[in-house]
Formats: structure tokens, sequence, C-alpha cells
């Protein structure tokens, strides 16, 4: 699966593909969530892309963000505090 809950935080699984033509969520792709990102893996800005994203989509402060495995690949694992909402396309129950 690609989430859990731990309390009322998110645990994401994500994959990330970097220098996309657009931002997106694309789906569920091999036990991750899948997601397009248009920043390049450069310099931390596809990570900082990525947290400004998921901020917007999830309804948190970037405060509330923080990548726990995986800052140098596109294999990551985000923890989102007390997410706000819960994009559809990203397939995520409410059951805590």
């Amino acid at each position: 699966m690609h989430y859990q809950w731990r309390d009322e935080n998110l645990i994401l699984r994500c994959q990330i593909q970097p220098r996309a033509s657009r931002n997106e969520i694309i789906g569920v792709h091999h036990q991750y969530l899948k997601i397009a990102i248009t920043s390049a893996p450069v310099d931390g800005k596809a990570n900082q892309q990525l947290i400004k994203l998921c901020s917007k989509w999830f309804g948190v402060s970037r405060q509330n963000i923080t990548i726990t495995h995986g800052e140098t690949g596109r294999r990551k694992t985000l923890l989102i505090e007390n997410p706000a909402c819960l994009p559809e396309q990203a397939l995520i129950s409410l059951s805590l």
C-alpha cells in the first residue's frame, strides 16, 4: 500500500517523475503514489517543489511535510502532519 496512517499523520510513499510537462498526481504505481513535477532534480529543487505541491494538495503548511526517506532518489517517503484534505487522485482513505 502506498500510504499508512500513524495517528493523525499520513506516511506517503511516492515515486517522483521530474522534468514532467506539468505538475500532477498520476496515480498508484507499484505500491507508490506517482507524482509528476516540472522541476529538475538539481540542488534539491525537485524536493522543494514536491513539498510545495503536497502542502497545497493536502492543505498543510510546508513545515508540516518532511521527507523521511529517499531525499536523493526518485522514491521518497513523506510524513504529512495532520492533512486537512486528501486529493482524490491520491486514492487515500480516511480510516485511521
